[in-house]
């Protein structure tokens, strides 16, 4: 393996190995939910906890973890995220009760938290920028395989050999990729010692929860006072995060706001919160139709998903390298359009009395958007990023979509609820009211989308340089080492 060690592709294989499966637990779980209730006994609340508490561990850590990144290198950081996610997942395929069940998978979140922002750090560090595009491609692709397979993968599992094994097929893939990791992952260290921002680290994790469980809990306390109250805390503690970070600029701040100079990576960081929204406004009620008017089983329903997966995953690498060669913003901007094509086609077909398969070409379109979207956002937004601000910029740029996922599913949480009940309060059937509902539905990730092709727009052409973008490292930040 010693060939292998610092081979730039051998450990992107490493690091998307870990990242597929951190970003696979977000969706794979949903589908295994009426068994884990009835296998443990579990109230509908308890399994939504098992949801929502590894999403809200993920979005709340995220920055702490890139910063940690920083100061103990991101090898080291990426593979104790490994280690705590394999064995959370074996402590979720064997819990007991809904309550232990919970637990593990809040520790499962810690894990993915710590090693999701050191994937995009290692590859800004280990590729050269002419080929950061493929690479960013294929991490793209695996991201949206991922995110999209979840459902599809699931069904199967839970059909073929029940529910905990969702979690337990972790284990292999987590064992594999932390050997990987010590064999062929360079270890990338600075140059000179770090500082700890314990202040900035206590006031964003304090804001992201306030904010991530208000917004994951709204529809449970139908946006009573406390969740307002929750809302406002968050906003409260948003500021002061700010405000202390502005007095820590000249002294290695969590939040460089020299990052925020650069137009690419604030348009790109702003897009992917924007894609996330639409992704989960398309596929909860898309998936949730599949289910419940046209009556498929969650295996069938996910494999109604599967094309849109599979061209994702074909079309990310080539549009990652079109992006190098022409720039991010044309491609961007096709795979949005193609994108919401897909959705108003989905929107279009959607009827009480639909086949399954009138969906697979709108699904097909929705895949081509995605895969020209995901790979060119994540390369433009760290182009002219310096290699040593490269894990703050990861750090932010992966709060940013998750926060976007949480947002999402609120949103289309609330808009599907609210407009079921009106639309069933008119008389109609249930499979009526809900078509009717998902036609409604869809404005969610068609207006997002519409903005998001505004802030494409923003880009810069490739050939600008860092510094015309502005971009430079805080004082006394060095430039990383790179050991084998």
């Amino acid at each position: 393996m010693r060939k292998w060690r610092g081979n730039p592709w051998a450990v992107l294989v490493t690091l998307s190995l870990g990242f597929f499966m951190t970003l696979l637990d977000l969706t794979i779980v949903n589908i295994a939910i009426p068994d884990m209730m009835s296998g443990l006994g579990g109230s509908l609340d308890q399994m939504l906890w098992v949801v929502s508490g590894y999403a809200l561990a993920l979005s709340v850590l995220i920055i702490t973890a890139s910063r940690l990144g920083d100061l103990r290198g991101p090898r080291t950081l990426f593979a104790a995220g490994l280690a705590v996610f394999t064995l959370a997942s074996i402590a979720c395929g064997l819990a007991p009760t809904a309550t232990a069940l919970i637990a593990a998978r809040i520790v499962q979140g810690l894990g993915a938290a710590l090693l999701t922002p050191q994937t995009m750090t290692v590859i800004v560090a280990v590729f050269p920028a002419e080929r950061r595009g493929t690479a960013m491609g294929i991490w793209g692709m695996v991201a949206g395989l991922a995110t999209l397979s979840g459902p599809t993968l699931g069904g199967v599992l839970v059909s073929a050999v029940g529910w905990r094994w969702i979690f337990l097929v972790n284990v292999p893939v987590g064992v594999a990729a932390f050997v990987l990791t010590f064999l062929v992952v360079p270890d990338i260290r600075p140059s000179r010692t770090h500082r700890f921002d314990l202040t900035g680290v206590l006031l964003s994790a304090a804001a992201l929860f306030c904010l991530a469980f208000g917004l994951q809990e709204c529809e449970k306390y139908q946006w009573g006072p406390g969740i307002w109250l929750l809302l406002a805390v968050a906003g409260a503690l948003g500021a002061g995060f700010v405000r202390h970070q502005q007095r820590r600029q000249d002294r290695e701040p969590l939040v460089p706001f020299a990052l925020f100079k650069d137009r690419n990576f604030t348009a790109m960081t702003a897009l992917v919160g924007l894609v996330s929204v639409a992704m989960l406004g398309l596929v909860l009620p898309f998936n949730l139709y599949l289910q419940s008017v046209l009556h498929l089983s969650a295996v069938k329903a996910g494999l109604v998903l599967a094309p849109s997966s599979l061209v994702s995953m074909t079309v990310g690498p080539f549009a990652g390298r079109l992006a190098d060669r022409i720039g991010g913003k044309y491609v961007l901007l096709t795979g949005l359009v193609c994108y919401a094509a897909g959705i108003l086609a989905i929107t279009l077909i959607a009827a009480p009395g639909s086949v399954w398969y009138a969906f697979v070409p709108a699904t097909l379109v929705t895949g081509l958007g995605v895969g020209c979207i995901i790979a060119p956002m994540s390369t433009e937004a760290m182009r002219h990023i310096p290699p040593q601000l490269a894990g703050a910029a990861s750090g932010v740029n992966n709060t940013v979509r998750q926060i976007g996922s949480v947002v999402g599913a609120a949103a289309a949480g609330a808009l599907l609820q609210g407009r079921l009940a009106a639309e069933l309060a008119t008389g109609k059937t249930y499979a009526a009211a809900f078509t009717a509902t998902l036609h409604t539905t869809a404005l969610l990730p068609l207006t997002v989308l519409a903005v998001g092709a505004a802030a494409c727009v923003m880009l810069r052409s490739r050939a600008a340089r860092p510094e015309a973008a502005g971009v430079s490292a805080p004082a006394g930040a060095g430039r990383p080492a790179v050991g084998r």
